[in-house]
């Protein structure tokens, strides 16, 4: 695979987590009862959208095409999943867990992401380990809420 690809396809990776952080919160906010854990909500949900933006802002320098996002299938099986989840226990600490266990899929990947590509270019590297010291920190914030 040649460099450029590489670096679209972690644009691509970090894109999608980001996707996936702010299309759950938006999906878990408004069973939210705890006025601290929405403030804490709306802020990680503009964490995602910054890394998002810089993301695109990145990408148009490899290619004129956007970033992949998630298709329809997996964004309706995310929402779903929550859902499904929720139906029964839709307390502060559930919505909580159900965060942590999504970004701690997302640290998994950019770690991986990270460790497998040691010759990415600088401003991909950063970008890919902002993302993932971000998704931490976030982990961190949630368990509060546990």
């Amino acid at each position: 695979m040649n460099d450029i690809q590489n670096e679209l396809n972690i644009l691509d990776e970090i894109s999608k987590g980001a996707t996936m952080g702010i299309d759950a919160i938006k999906e878990i906010k408004p069973k939210v009862q705890d006025r601290n854990f929405l403030e804490t909500l709306d802020i990680e949900e503009d964490k995602y959208v910054r890394i998002s933006d810089r993301v695109n802002n990145i990408y148009q320098k490899y290619s004129d095409k956007d970033p992949h996002t998630p298709n329809k299938m997996e964004k309706t099986m995310a929402a779903w999943g929550i859902e499904m989840k929720t139906m029964t226990d839709d307390t502060t600490s559930k919505l909580a867990e159900l965060l942590v266990k999504g970004t701690n899929m997302g640290i998994i990947e950019g770690r991986r992401l990270l460790n497998h590509n040691p010759n990415s270019s600088k401003e991909v590297h950063d970008l890919l380990e902002e993302f993932v010291q971000m998704q931490e920190d976030s982990v961190t914030t949630l368990k509060k809420y546990l």
